[in-house]
């Protein structure tokens, strides 16, 4: 790996370890979901079952901690407290684009650790969909799967990363074709997720090409333009810096994402982008997702160690249990069929858009 790339793997922990990249005015949306309190919840909350079981594997908890490290030695550190957490709890995690550990073997390890410290965990392996049309194919994605035994593998789309990013490549031509091709020969299942632009429902419909999931990667979490604007500080005058600010926020909230992708694909929805904390996670779950992921939250305590790691998910764990039980939910299927209101710009957005945000109650009245 250049030295290049190494340093911008580096630049990029060091700016996302910090609050100010993250999304500036725009919001999840998650704060126009809500739940109705069931006084009478008629259940023991501590008999509720919060395991789940998707892609044939069963989750503890419907929970993932989502793709952010690899390549240097301190991420080689948090990828192991990570791994080290989610497989105390039974949770899945994802690891960072695999690019530069395809590129030189020496740094394999930085990711094959999770593996190691997470033999039984859910994990999903990380190809950036850019390089699929830049001369990536299947051998190089299996690589990528085989390098930490994974369970699954995320394609991700970066496309105003790209854009902006000094190194960017920003030929997405025939990428499609590209993920169609992945999916049908690769033995595990192909995830496509994005990076904080949030995905509508015609670019989900158009994944109907093997995909076996989608990840929502909405906005309201890190802004990876932010990530750039800081990035080129020192360049304060260049494009790239001007356009990180301009395009901070830019996308689709994750809980608009999540909907129009809920009610127009099949195939399993994971919520990321912005999730915070356990009600974040439930109402995700309640809107249609099959699996809900975090990462800032548990970049923070993963530089810190697993005993930090793995008390923050333990926390989060409770509050999914507590907004169940206050809802009346024994199980994480019940979720979907209980009362949400949905308010504000995002009743506005997924009204606008044809997207019904009452059918979850005529749903439920039958």
């Amino acid at each position: 790996m250049s030295e290049e790339t190494r340093k911008r793997k580096a630049d990029h922990i060091k700016i996302c370890l910090d609050d100010k990249a993250q999304a500036r005015k725009a919001t999840t949306g998650f704060e126009d979901i809500h739940f109705v309190h069931k006084a009478l919840p008629e259940i023991d909350m501590q008999k509720i079952d919060l395991s789940i079981c998707v892609f044939g594997h069963k989750f503890n908890v419907p929970l993932i901690v989502g793709a952010m490290t690899g390549g240097t030695a301190e991420a080689e550190k948090i990828n192991a407290n990570i791994a080290q957490a989610v497989e105390k709890l039974g949770l899945g995690m994802g690891v960072g684009s695999q690019r530069a550990a395809i590129e030189d073997h020496k740094l394999t390890e930085t990711f094959a650790v999770v593996r190691k410290k997470a033999p039984t965990a859910f994990l999903i392996a990380n190809i950036g969909g850019v390089q699929l049309v830049h001369g990536y194919g299947t051998n190089e994605v299996k690589k990528a799967v085989e390098m930490i035994d994974a369970d699954a593998v995320a394609i991700h789309l970066n496309a105003l990363q790209e854009a902006i990013q000094p190194e960017g490549q920003t030929n997405f031509e025939g990428i499609l074709e590209k993920i169609g091709e992945i999916a049908s020969e690769l033995d595990v299942p192909v995830i496509v997720k994005e990076t904080g632009c949030g995905i509508a429902a015609e670019e989900a419909k158009k994944l109907e090409v093997g995909v076996k999931a989608v990840d929502v990667g909405g906005l309201g979490g890190t802004s990876f333009a932010a990530v750039e604007f800081f990035r080129t500080e020192e360049e304060a005058s260049s494009a790239e810096h001007f356009l990180g600010e301009v395009f901070w926020d830019w996308g689709i909230p994750t809980a608009i994402s999540l909907v129009e992708a809920a009610q127009t694909v099949e195939i399993p929805i994971i919520a990321s982008g912005g999730v915070r904390d356990g009600s974040d996670v439930a109402k995700a779950l309640a809107l249609g997702a099959s699996l809900a992921s975090l990462s800032h939250p548990v970049l923070q305590t993963a530089v810190k160690g697993a005993v930090e790691t793995e008390n923050l998910l333990s926390l989060l764990v409770e509050e999914l249990r507590n907004v169940m039980f206050l809802v009346g939910a024994g199980k994480v299927e019940q979720l979907r069929s209980r009362p949400l209101v949905v308010t504000g710009e995002t009743a506005q957005w997924l009204t606008t858009r044809g997207f019904s945000v009452d059918g979850y109650a005529r749903r439920r009245a039958k």
